[in-house]
């Protein structure tokens, strides 16, 4: 069967992501005598991780007692006491959490300043919400993460309790996931104040992705089954057209008989993914 293949214009990296692979990469290109560190995985991608150990980046999974070299924080950011901890293990630190982030942290420390009830909507145990969370609670106890309803309603009596509530939102979440919670809220809080912060390259890549879904007898979204922004495109797709999640073209093998059959492809990828894995996906299919 003839193949009608489309890519979404909004796929693959995103502003945050491709900063910090580009300037982690600089780095150790303009210090290669130095150790260059990352905290976690600088990107929810395993090609990238490969390529920047290849390079001599290494990826670390907690902040040793001593340290020698440079150690980055990655785009999803980290708490205050990681990045002190950093500094007091000896490290140079480069933060590379994304801006928009940022944003997110700066607005839960100001809704906790001013004595807001803070809701952040996101799942608890995602680093970029770990590290949300950490920055509001320096300056206030009541704080909570919940990605659904069912999740606040443990906390009803002390939220109808609060004068004030805040609501800020994990940078890759979905709408549908906030609707609900702010709808909610609205019927128990006195005031509401509603911080929408999910990115606008995640706004865009959804919107987009779902246009291409109406059109298209099989989506086939490429990506990190680790990366949230990613899943969260597979899971809106679906409920539109048939939807593939695959991290590499090495997957395709996979649905040889649902490709073969569909004419109208639309491929979408997550902000961590990057242009040389879409390539290699459309060139397979082709």
């Amino acid at each position: 069967m003839p193949k009608n293949i489309k890519l979404a214009k909004f796929a693959g990296f995103c502003y945050g992501v491709k900063r910090a692979v580009e300037t982690a990469k600089k780095l150790k290109s303009e210090n290669p005598d130095k150790n260059v560190f990352v905290l976690g995985e600088l990107i929810h991608n395993t090609d990238v991780i490969n390529e920047l150990e290849q390079l001599g980046i290494k990826t670390i999974n907690e902040v040793p007692d001593k340290g020698d070299g440079i150690c980055v924080v990655r785009s999803h950011g980290e708490s205050p006491e990681i990045i002190d901890k950093i500094r007091r293990a000896g490290f140079e630190l480069v933060d590379l959490t994304c801006p928009d982030v940022k944003k997110v942290q700066q607005k839960a420390i100001e809704l906790a300043k001013d004595d807001y009830f803070v809701v952040i909507v996101g799942k608890s145990e995602h680093p970029e919400v770990v590290g949300i969370n950490a920055n509001a609670r320096l300056w206030s106890n009541n704080v909570v993460v919940a990605s659904s309803v069912e999740q606040l309603k443990d906390y009803e009596k002390a939220i109808k309790a609060h004068k004030k509530v805040g609501v800020v939102v994990q940078t890759t979440q979905m709408l549908r996931t906030l609707n609900p919670i702010v709808e909610y809220l609205t019927s128990i809080s006195k005031e509401l104040h509603v911080a929408n912060t999910i990115c606008q390259s995640t706004a865009m890549r959804q919107s987009e992705a779902k246009e291409l879904a109406k059109e298209s007898d099989l989506m086939i979204v490429v990506g990190s089954k680790k990366s949230a922004n990613t899943t969260h495109l597979a899971e809106i797709l679906k409920n539109i057209t048939k939807t593939i999640h695959i991290e590499n073209d090495t997957e395709l093998d996979n649905y040889k008989d649902v490709i073969g059959s569909s004419a109208n492809i639309s491929i979408t990828a997550g902000a961590s993914t990057p242009q040389n894995v879409i390539e290699k996906v459309i060139e397979k299919i082709k």
